[in-house]
């Protein structure tokens, strides 16, 4: 992470990194490291939020537990990171029993560096934006969405976007519109639809 002088962005390839974690599947800490998940093929879903103990993070997380089965079962592996300590996720995941049904990584990113490479670093708190980014398994940023403070965000989205991402890494010719969702139609992209987009979604 040393390499990078400023933060992704959507198209680049993101550096291999290692981050210490609490694991509630197994109660213990651990490591979550992003070349392991790329030699296993899998996709990875960093949820970066500002701070354990506070309001809005509970409720994002359990609704993220909501989904966590069935994006694992799409090969996802998900990463919640915060500026915490493995400890702080500890007590809190002890805690707060909004999170009772957390069974992905929780990864503790004290010095902010993770958070820095992906922008979501606020200096002046010392903690982190409501940031979602899902690399692929080549170890491409795909997709981001950045939410300040006060607005928690949606894992219905997150999953619906998983899906089209997807779909298309396994049909590069295709591309999907807006509200996409499996079944529906997809474009491919020539000169014969340019201007002409309404009737090829017919």
């Amino acid at each position: 992470m040393e390499d990078v002088c400023c933060c992704l962005g959507v198209g680049n390839t993101v550096p291999d990194f290692e981050i210490d974690t609490f694991e509630p599947a197994t109660g213990k800490f651990g490591k979550f490291s992003l070349s392991a998940t790329k030699k296993a093929k899998k996709w990875t879903i960093l949820f970066f939020y500002p701070a354990d103990f506070t309001f809005i993070c509970p409720t994002e997380l359990a609704d993220l537990a909501d989904k966590q089965d069935t994006l694992k079962k799409m090969g996802c592996e998900i990463v919640s990171v915060s500026t915490d300590t493995k400890f702080v996720h500890y007590g809190w995941y002890n805690q707060e029993k909004l999170l009772e049904n957390v069974k992905y990584h929780m990864g503790a990113d004290q010095k902010g560096e993770l958070c820095s490479l992906f922008g979501v670093y606020d200096e002046e708190s010392g903690l982190a934006l409501r940031g979602t980014f899902i690399i692929d398994p080549n170890g491409k940023l795909v997709g981001s969405e950045v939410n300040f403070f006060n607005v928690g965000r949606n894992s219905n989205e997150l999953l619906r976007k998983m899906k089209a991402f997807q779909y298309v890494a396994d049909k590069p010719a295709e591309v999907c519109p807006a509200k996409w969702e499996p079944g529906s139609k997809t474009l491919k992209p020539s000169e014969k639809i340019v201007g002409k987009i309404s009737e090829a979604l017919k």
